[in-house]
């Protein structure tokens, strides 16, 4: 107990706020500059710190970042991803999103939420750490890694490498409001392709329009969205979601008077702990008479309140006096995989609003993320000793 508070005092406010502006200032969005930059500068910055980091190729010039504290089984993984989003129009800023400017207790950039206030907590967390154990009984593993945005290549790669193997539980640094966050819902992303025959749109009876199938289909989802929401909501994850995102038919550009040859729909799945993926995909496929394109599949996770990462994590906030709420995630995270494919137990706890990920103008709040790093310390503390 009195180390992990020693840990938490030994948080420099400085150096947290110094490196998440120096993260913020250095775009990492994918399509575009990528993660190898702020990698390098992690890479560098921890090496400058008394660090051995390593990189692994997620994927073509997208690294995933590795340090550690301490060596044998046991540890705590901390985990955060260095991609953000794009953007888009800069125009639409009112702080350019790479300025990283501070202005009435925020810092305003792109990332600066979702989710470098977080990394550079989880990194400012790890340093304290190390001021105060010097070689933890167990050892504290950061991963900073890519690709979270889209198809968590980075998490896939990590824990497809063994990279998770011997630890007992991993900290995922997400923009919750620093709820311990025990739920993460599911996602599967569907393709589905509803063949059509070219014809004169003026003698539609010589071919076969994919469209009034495909809109047919459309409609019938709702139904099953309200069954699967009266049969399977979730007290913290709300209820499951089946939201049509794209649909494609065209046979050609400014072709207006030409059935196409098919009908392409894109579903964005989202489920709760319970739904069983394989015979959502299977209802899916008879309800439209086609075959669905598994593009991505995201499992429902939960971790158990008992779990020991559990009660560190709410020690940690006691230990500070800050309220400890409970939550869910309304998504996938890098934690979906660490639970699902490595076994781990996950708290996703993280600085920043939920709903600020990915607008105009993202900001977080610095104390917000110095407390963070403080309750990332003692929470450290706590689960290794």
């Amino acid at each position: 107990m009195e180390k992990a508070l020693l840990a938490a005092e030994a948080v420099a406010e400085k150096e947290v706020l110094d490196l998440l502006k120096a993260l913020v200032r250095i775009p990492s969005h994918y399509p575009g500059p990528g993660e190898k930059e702020v990698v390098a500068f992690l890479e560098a910055y921890l090496k400058e710190r008394g660090f051995k980091p390593f990189l692994q190729e997620a994927a073509p010039g997208r690294p995933n970042l590795v340090a550690d504290l301490g060596e044998g089984e046991g540890g705590l993984i901390l985990e955060g991803h260095t991609d953000v989003v794009t953007p888009g129009d800069e125009a639409l800023w009112r702080y350019p999103p790479y300025g990283a400017v501070e202005e009435g207790g925020r810092l305003y950039g792109r990332g600066a939420c979702d989710m470098k206030g977080g990394l550079a907590a989880l990194v400012g967390a790890m340093l304290a750490v190390k001021r105060v154990l010097g070689r933890p009984r167990h050892p504290l593993r950061l991963a900073a890694l890519a690709d979270e945005e889209e198809m968590m290549l980075g998490v896939k790669a990590f824990v497809g490498a063994g990279l998770a193997r011997g630890f007992r539980g991993a900290l995922v640094a997400e923009p919750e409001e620093m709820e311990v966050c025990l739920w993460q819902k599911g996602a599967l992303r569907l393709r589905l392709l509803f063949p059509g025959r070219m014809a004169h749109g003026a003698m539609p009876y010589a071919g076969e329009n994919p469209i009034p199938k495909a809109a047919r289909f459309v409609l019938e989802l709702k139904a099953l969205e309200e069954r699967l929401q009266r049969d399977f909501s979730h007290p913290y994850l709300g209820p499951p979601y089946l939201t049509p995102t794209r649909f494609l038919a065209t046979a050609g550009e400014g072709q207006l008077n030409v059935l196409p040859p098919r009908a392409e729909l894109a579903l964005d799945v989202r489920t709760v702990p319970g739904v069983d993926h394989a015979a959502l995909v299977a209802e899916l496929g008879r309800m439209a008479g086609v075959e669905v394109e598994v593009l991505e599949d995201r499992p429902p996770v939960e971790t158990p309140k008992e779990d020991p990462l559990v009660q560190a994590a709410e020690e940690a906030l006691r230990l500070l006096g800050l309220p400890v709420k409970h939550g869910g995630v309304p998504g996938a995270t890098d934690g979906t995989f660490l639970r699902a494919w490595a076994g781990l137990p996950v708290v996703v706890m993280g600085p920043g609003g939920k709903t600020l990920p990915h607008q105009v103008d993202e900001w977080v709040e610095v104390e917000e993320v110095v407390r963070a790093a403080r309750v990332y310390a003692a929470l450290a503390v706590l689960y290794l000793e």
